[in-house]
């Protein structure tokens, strides 16, 4: 059994927030069901921000099962 570790980012938007989260979904199932992922042990949310504070991205992290 081999645990590995995958990394997604997406650029957040103003008023676009929904539609970016949904394809940030859809890049990540689409990883799982061609890479023939088994099991999702973490995945993990993480906004990255702008030197005002503003969220400007999000950083998917999700650890899996080969």
């Amino acid at each position: 059994m081999a645990y590995k570790v995958k990394t997604f980012g997406m650029e957040i938007r103003p008023l676009k927030t929904m539609k970016e989260l949904a394809e940030l979904d859809g890049q990540v199932n689409r990883f799982v069901a061609e890479n023939g992922v088994k099991r999702i042990v973490s995945v993990s949310d993480t906004p990255t921000t702008d030197d005002t504070g503003e969220t400007i991205g999000l950083v998917r992290v999700i650890a899996y099962e080969e």
